[in-house]
């Protein structure tokens, strides 16, 4: 899995529980993060002050700041000028970032440039003013890092395959099996998304505002919804094999909900999910403006949709199927 930075809701959520006295383990398993990065974010981003002792501790919005400038310090091409300019120069040569890098070191140029580096710069935000991607050879939208790239066979093993699911997820037979996907809407939005969950045996269906279509900020958005529910109304989620669900491994982990995929090109076989779709387009166009969507909004169409009667339920609504699973739990 790629390495991603802390950012600064992960860093606030650290603060808020290191505040309320949690383990780190537990802070760890709650963000979705090895435990080991959270012992080496605080030792690195503590703050001591001396004069005012009672004020030393874990502040999210200093260790972002302190986390942003070593970010800083580390980009060559953004401090050193005469660098960034040789870089720029054999782009426009038409040279690839690789030949660019491999040139510096054949000339004896004082600082030497990975050709990820360069490529990190051309596709990052301090690159962006210059253009420096309209020079290179091959040009995408935007690049992943080299150790990022994997087969979509290692993001979704072979195991985790939707024809490995128990015999009662197949069937409907037992309550706490979900099917989960979002909803894409016009570019205006942004990454701004709807995420759809519909329980299988029930057919009651959750949906909430998205507002980034990153697995790993999708995961830790989805476990804040699915963890008020007992362990027994979320055993398990199917998705398919879109790369917003390449983090479902932090399920497991954070709320101990198993995930299940689709095969390749084969989102109808999550046909509860793709059903609810449909009828929530109806009020949710893909032209929403969803920024102006509040959460009332959102439950509003949840009460809709879960009060519809529903022929595979009898005529019962979802809602009152839902209920009645929930009341056996107790």
């Amino acid at each position: 899995m790629a390495h991603t930075e802390l950012d600064l809701r992960e860093r606030r959520a650290i603060e808020d529980m290191l505040n309320a006295k949690m383990p780190v383990g537990k802070i760890a398993a709650e963000i979705g993060r090895h435990r080991s990065t959270i012992y080496r974010e605080i030792k690195r981003n503590y703050f001591t002050d001396d004069e005012l002792p009672y004020l030393t501790g874990y502040y999210g919005m200093n260790a972002q700041r302190l986390a942003s400038a070593r970010r800083a310090r580390r980009r060559k091409l953004v401090r050193l000028e005469d660098l960034r300019k040789a870089v720029i120069a054999g782009l426009k040569e038409g040279w690839s970032p690789e030949q660019i890098a491999g040139r510096l070191g054949f000339d004896g140029h004082p600082v030497r440039v990975s050709h990820e580096t360069i490529y990190e710069y051309v596709y990052g935000p301090d690159g962006q003013s210059e253009e420096p991607a309209r020079y290179l050879p091959s040009r995408r939208k935007k690049r992943r890092p080299r150790y990022a790239r994997r087969p979509r066979g290692q993001v979704f093993p072979p195991h985790r395959s939707i024809h490995e699911r128990p015999e009662h997820v197949k069937t409907r037979e037992a309550f706490g099996d979900w099917e989960g996907d979002l909803m894409i809407f016009e570019r205006a939005n942004g990454k701004m998304n709807v995420a759809s969950l519909v329980e299988r045996k029930t057919r009651f269906a959750v949906l909430f505002r998205n507002n980034d279509r990153s697995s790993t900020h999708f995961m830790n958005k989805l476990m804040n919804v699915m963890e008020p529910l007992p362990q027994p109304a979320r055993r398990s989620i199917t998705f398919d094999r879109g790369f917003e669900f390449r983090a479902w491994r932090k399920l497991k982990t954070g709320i101990g909900t198993e995930s299940w995929f689709c095969d390749p090109q084969a989102p109808w076989q999550k046909g509860s999910v793709e059903n609810l779709n449909k009828r929530a387009r109806r009020y949710l166009p893909r032209d929403t403006q969803l920024a102006a969507l509040s959460n009332r909004n959102m439950k509003a169409i949840c009460d809709r949709l879960n009060g519809t009667p529903r022929k595979c339920l009898g005529w019962q609504t979802p809602t009152e199927a839902f209920r009645e699973e929930m009341m056996k739990l107790r």
